[in-house]
């Protein structure tokens, strides 16, 4: 079974004078990588105009396939469906929900949503914004199920914004845990088995750890990479 060299990066927060910037990067993981994902935080402020500053970039620089999900910056200027569709225009595969299949490995990806981690994880009860936050949360889980059950591949992967586990938060404020990921990510994951988790959105976090039966989750935002000196983290499946 041939390898495919899995490339991912998050967080690139691209601005309104981005063009160019990312070019060196993005040409560099395209030479090293057969597939390139993106793991949200695509804009800064969810606008157009800045999603066009980063297609022109992944125009110039990248010739390999590309497969993206929208992080909460995507949606802070309430543009997320526009920004999608111009990430599209550069030949990006978007997913909320969908699956893949690309050089035998199966990939499947959703946004993600906040909620906390294990026994502190949030519940539904009490005030109607809470149970709505908490079902967003169980949403995002069930659209992450629902395209896992889409591949019929052995070899499978997925593709978030948020986390699916603690591990690869730490480093950030506890205080923000809950808004860093939720562990109803990690019970479909670990129910089909990937062989490797992508995510974004911790910062400060930790650049890998695993789900609580051994699954690879790596924390791909841009700031944690630059940390070990790295562009973009590539694996090999």
């Amino acid at each position: 079974m041939a390898k495919l060299r899995i490339a991912a990066v998050a967080d690139l927060h691209c601005g309104k004078h981005s063009r160019g910037a990312l070019q060196p990067m993005l040409s560099e993981i395209s030479q090293q990588a057969d597939v390139l994902l993106l793991c949200g935080d695509l804009t800064d402020y969810g606008l157009a105009e800045e999603a066009e500053e980063l297609v022109a970039d992944l125009r110039a620089a990248v010739c390999v396939p590309m497969l993206g999900v929208l992080g909460n910056h995507d949606f802070e200027s309430g543009e997320a469906k526009l920004v999608r569709q111009v990430v599209e225009t550069a030949g990006v595969t978007m997913l909320d929900g969908e699956a893949v299949e690309i050089g035998g490995v199966g990939f499947a990806g959703v946004c993600g949503f906040g909620g906390g981690f294990g026994r502190r994880m949030l519940n539904a009860w009490g005030e109607p914004l809470i149970k709505h936050f908490v079902q967003e949360a169980i949403d995002q889980a069930l659209r992450l199920e629902q395209a896992l059950g889409k591949l019929r591949t052995d070899r499978r992967v997925g593709v978030l914004h948020y986390s699916p586990i603690r591990t690869t938060v730490v480093g950030e404020d506890p205080e923000i845990f809950p808004f860093l990921g939720s562990s109803r990510l990690e019970e479909p994951i670990n129910r089909f088995r990937l062989d490797a988790v992508f995510h974004g959105h911790a910062h400060n976090g930790a650049a890998e750890g695993a789900t609580s039966t051994g699954i690879p989750v790596y924390n791909v935002s841009l700031p944690v990479l630059r940390r070990s000196g790295a562009w973009g983290r590539i694996i090999e499946l």
